[in-house]
C-alpha cells in the first residue's frame, strides 16, 4: 500500500542513497540529507490508520449547537412594556455593562473571602446551590420568622453575584454557568436570586456572541415568555423581571424577532 502512495505522491524532497554504515539512525543527524532520511524512516514506521482512544466520559454534553429560530410567546394582553420602557433599560444595561469592563480586572485580582468557595466549572449542581441557594433549589419552605428576617446565610438563599465574584469567570465559563442556571429555570419557576444571576452573566456576555451564548439566551427569552403568558395578575412580582430578561436578549443583544412589539 504505502508503495502505492509513493507512486501516486511525488516526492519533493529527493534524498540521495547514503552509506549505511555511516548513517546511524540512532544519533542525531549531522547534516541536511540526513535528516530528510530519518524523517523518512519515521514515517515509514508510522501505521496507515490510527484510531483514537476517546474516553466518552471526557466529552462535553450537548456539543453540538442547534439555534431555534422560534419566537417569543405573545404577552397577554397589557403585559408587555412600552418601548420607551425597553429602550430605557437597554440604555442602564448598556452602562451597567461599562462600569463592570471598567473595574473587571481590579476585582478579578482581589482575593475572596474565606467563606465563597466558587465550585468547579463542572459541578453543575454546585453551581445551581451557588447562585440560587439551598432553600430555593431544594424548594425548602422556610418559616414566617425566617421570611421576616432570613439573615446572610449565603448558603442557603444563595450568593449574590458580586462583582468580585463574576469578574473571575472567563467568557466560557460565564456561558456554562448561564447554561446551567437556564436549565434548571426550564423545570422550575422564576426566583429573584436567579433573576440576579442572569442579569449579571448578561452584563458579564461579551459580543459577538458565540454560537453558544447564542443558543443559551434566545432559550432564555422563550421561556420567560412561557412563564410571563401564565401570569394571572400584572401585579405578580415576576413580571417586571421576566420582561427585562426578554428586552435584554432581544434589544440589546439585537435578537429582534424576540422583542415585545408595542
Amino acid at each position: 500500500m504505502k508503495s502505492d502512495v509513493e507512486d501516486l505522491m511525488p516526492r519533493l524532497l529527493p534524498v540521495e542513497s547514503c552509506d549505511t554504515e555511516e548513517y546511524n539512525s540512532n544519533e542525531p543527524p549531522r547534516n541536511p540529507q540526513e535528516y530528510l532520511r530519518q524523517v523518512q524512516r519515521e514515517a515509514s514506521l508510522c501505521p496507515d490508520v490510527v484510531v483514537a482512544q476517546i474516553d466518552p466520559k471526557k466529552l462535553k454534553k450537548k456539543q453540538s449547537v442547534n439555534v431555534s429560530i422560534t419566537g417569543c410567546l405573545a404577552a397577554p394582553q397589557g403585559f408587555s412594556p412600552s418601548l420607551k420602557w425597553q429602550q430605557q433599560q437597554v440604555s442602564q444595561f448598556s452602562e451597567v455593562r461599562q462600569s463592570v469592563n471598567k473595574h473587571r480586572q481590579h476585582w478579578k485580582s482581589q482575593f475572596l473571602d474565606d467563606n465563597v468557595v466558587m465550585p468547579k466549572m463542572e459541578d453543575e449542581d454546585g453551581w445551581k446551590r451557588f447562585c440560587l441557594g439551598e432553600n430555593v433549589c431544594l424548594d425548602i419552605q422556610l418559616k414566617e420568622e425566617d421570611k421576616v428576617n432570613p439573615g446572610l446565610d449565603y448558603v442557603k438563599t444563595g450568593f449574590p453575584p458580586f462583582l468580585s465574584i463574576v469578574s473571575k469567570l472567563n467568557q466560557s465559563s460565564v456561558s456554562a454557568v448561564l447554561e446551567y442556571l437556564i436549565n434548571w429555570f426550564e423545570e422550575r419557576d422564576f426566583a429573584p436570586q436567579l433573576g440576579r444571576w442572569l442579569y449579571a452573566l448578561l452584563a458579564c456576555l461579551e459580543k459577538p456572541l458565540l454560537p453558544e451564548a447564542h443558543s443559551l439566551i434566545r432559550q432564555l427569552a422563550r421561556r420567560c415568555s412561557a412563564v410571563r403568558a401564565n401570569l394571572e395578575s400584572k401585579d405578580d412580582d415576576r413580571l417586571s423581571a421576566l420582561n427585562l430578561m426578554i428586552c435584554i436578549v432581544a434589544r440589546y443583544f439585537e435578537q429582534n424577532d424576540l422583542a415585545d412589539k408595542e
